[in-house]
């Protein structure tokens, strides 16, 4: 994502922080076959969550598990891990 380019959107940067949760959660909890995170997707949602009030991203982390069923909670420790 170039945060330079003139034709960059609120919605981008919401899409951008969207996929990567959904990846986390499907690498993670979904024992999918098929892993989606990159190092892309990764570096977008950082970009996007510079400029995203928190506000933003906690409702998609929020809706996003509800989804998923997965525990908000849970989300967060695998969103945010410590390393």
């Amino acid at each position: 994502m170039d945060l330079n380019d003139p034709e960059l959107e609120f919605s981008d940067l919401v899409y951008a922080y969207q996929s990567w949760v959904i990846a986390v959660i499907n690498d993670e909890k979904l024992n999918s076959k098929e892993k989606l995170l990159t190092e892309e997707i990764s570096d977008d949602a950082l970009n996007a969550m510079r400029f995203l009030p928190g506000e933003v991203t906690s409702a998609i982390e929020t809706s996003l598990a509800r989804v998923y069923e997965v525990d908000s909670d849970e989300l967060s420790a695998i969103l945010f891990q410590e390393e």
